[in-house]
């Protein structure tokens, strides 16, 4: 396997941003926040957060084993990551904010929670499918100790970020308007897809050598 460098930390750490878009989801928090207190949304971001880290670590370590479990090569997964990339893409490129990764059972069971931090907001709208594809293929590609450990790292410091974000999430949504975080959230879409496109090439390469 290929050695873990700078260079990967921060494309695996770009790619998470690009995946989970939090700042496209600032204002689905804040709407589902509306009528807490400030503690008790503060609290609610840190359970989201705990939970990203939570549920994208486990995915880290044990998505080569659920591959094994499948029979599925790492390559023909990086294939279908990164079509699922590519989807979540176009939808963010369109404007979406977070709608396309949350069917509508799941919208109408939000209503009814008193804690949003797990579902919907961590899970699926944060840690959703595409970040969780994105997470298994990097900890597949780079299966050594140390490797692990960094992107381990990256994983708390990416939710750590997603904690700080929607600390200030009213006031950044204030600023920003709908306008800029359109925006932004397009801007995201074209990073994913690029991403998506890597990933499908990098696949298709090595399940088809004749390609290259």
């Amino acid at each position: 396997m290929a050695a873990f460098d700078t260079m990967i930390f921060v494309q695996f750490f770009v790619g998470l941003f690009a995946a989970v878009n939090p700042i496209g989801i600032m204002p689905v928090f804040v709407t589902l926040t509306v009528h807490l207190d400030k503690q008790e949304r503060n609290r609610t971001a840190y359970t989201a957060a705990i939970a990203v880290a939570i549920i994208l670590i486990v995915s880290l370590l044990a998505g080569q084993m659920l591959l094994d479990l499948f029979s599925i090569s790492l390559d023909s997964f990086r294939v279908a990551g990164g079509m699922l990339l590519l989807s979540i893409a176009f939808t963010m490129m369109n404007g979406k904010l977070g709608e396309g990764k949350q069917n509508k059972q799941e919208q109408s069971e939000t209503i009814s929670r008193e804690q949003v931090g797990v579902v919907p907001l961590a899970m699926p709208l944060l840690a959703g499918p595409g970040a969780i594809s994105s997470t298994i293929v990097y900890g597949s590609q780079y299966p050594d100790t140390w490797s692990t450990i960094t992107l381990i790292t990256t994983l708390v410091l990416f939710s750590a970020g997603i904690w700080g974000l929607f600390k200030v999430g009213p006031a950044v949504v204030k600023f920003l308007g709908q306008t800029g975080i359109n925006v932004i959230t397009r801007i995201m879409g074209l990073i994913l897809g690029s991403l998506g496109i890597e990933f499908i090439a990098s696949g298709m390469r090595a399940l088809f050598p004749g390609l290259s």
